[in-house]
C-alpha cells in the first residue's frame, strides 16, 4: 500500500467505500502552473472522509486518496473518454474549474505526455488497490460492494440546469449492481422527506462505478452524489455545518447498513 498516495481502511464486511475526490494535495511541480484560485482546490468532495468516518466502525473497508482531481480525476477513465455525452464533462486532467474558467495559466496545461504520466503516479495505484481489495472482499465474502461518495455544489450552470436533488444515486441505470441492491437503496432514500432525491438521473455513476460494477461477477457498485448544501456551506472558505451534517448522517449511515445487510439472492 502506497501511503503517500492514499490510505486503506481495510474492514471485515463485504463493503468497500471510495471517496475519489476527497484529496487536496497539489505537488508544487503542477501547482506553480495553475491559476492562483486553484490552490484553493474549491471543486473538492469536501470532508467525506469526516462525514463517512462511520463506515470503518460498521466494518467497511475505505480508501481515501491524498491528491486532487486538479491532478488526476480518479473517476475518469484513463483514455479520457466523456462520461456525459452532449453536456460539458470535466476531464481525466481537468483544464476548467466547475465553473468553466481556465485552471491552468496560459500555455501551462498538461500535454498528452504529462496526462499520461499523472495517470501512472497517480491514476493507476489507486485503481491497483481499489480492485485488490475488492477481490479481497469477494474471496472472502462470495460478494463484494463498491460504494463510491461523492459531493458538488448545488448549482453549477456551467455543467448543469438548475439546482441539483440534494441526493443522486447512480447505478449506471441498473447495469452496475444487482437490481435488488438498486431497489433497497432507492426505497430508502425515497421513503425520506428531508432531501429531494433523484436514482440515475443526471449522475448515473462515473467511471468508478461503471467500470467496477459488474454484478453477474458477484461485484456490485453505486454512487451516491449529494450537495454539499446537505453537510456544509457552498461558498468559500467552505466549512464544514455541523447542524447540517447531523441530518443528513443518520440516512447515510442507513445507507450503509443497508448495503450490508443485503445479501445476492
Amino acid at each position: 500500500m502506497n501511503d503517500t498516495l492514499y490510505s486503506l481502511q481495510r474492514g471485515t464486511t463485504p463493503l468497500l467505500v471510495s471517496l475519489p475526490h476527497a484529496g487536496r494535495h497539489i505537488p508544487p511541480t503542477i501547482a506553480e502552473r495553475l491559476m492562483p484560485r486553484a490552490l484553493q482546490v474549491e471543486d473538492t468532495d469536501w470532508y467525506l472522509d469526516r462525514l463517512y468516518a462511520f463506515v470503518t466502525d460498521l466494518g467497511a473497508s475505505l480508501i481515501v486518496p491524498r491528491h486532487s482531481r486538479y491532478v488526476v480525476d480518479l473517476n475518469r477513465p484513463s483514455d479520457n473518454r466523456p462520461m456525459y455525452a452532449g453536456a460539458n464533462n470535466t476531464e481525466l486532467c481537468p483544464t476548467r474549474f466547475f465553473t468553466g474558467e481556465a485552471l491552468y495559466r496560459d500555455g501551462q496545461a498538461p500535454s498528452p505526455a504529462q496526462v499520461q504520466q499523472r495517470v501512472a503516479t497517480y491514476w493507476q495505484p489507486y485503481h491497483d488497490a481499489l480492485r485488490d481489495e475488492l477481490a479481497r472482499l469477494k474471496n472472502e465474502h462470495g460478494h463484494a460492494i463498491l460504494f463510491d461518495g461523492h459531493s458538488i455544489k448545488s448549482e453549477l450552470p456551467w455543467l448543469f440546469d438548475g439546482k441539483l436533488p440534494d441526493l443522486n444515486l447512480g447505478t449506471a441505470s441498473g447495469a452496475a449492481c444487482a437490481q435488488s441492491l438498486r431497489e433497497a437503496l432507492a426505497t430508502l432514500l425515497q421513503s425520506q422527506t428531508q432531501f429531494t432525491v433523484a436514482v440515475d438521473g443526471r449522475f448515473k455513476g462515473g467511471h468508478i462505478t461503471r467500470h467496477y460494477g459488474q454484478p453477474a461477477m458477484g461485484v456490485h457498485a453505486v454512487q451516491l452524489e449529494k450537495c454539499w448544501s446537505t453537510y456544509m456551506h457552498e461558498t468559500s472558505p467552505f466549512e464544514w455545518d455541523a447542524t447540517h451534517a447531523a441530518r443528513v448522517q443518520p440516512l447515510l449511515q442507513q445507507m450503509v447498513r443497508t448495503m450490508l445487510d443485503w445479501t445476492p439472492r
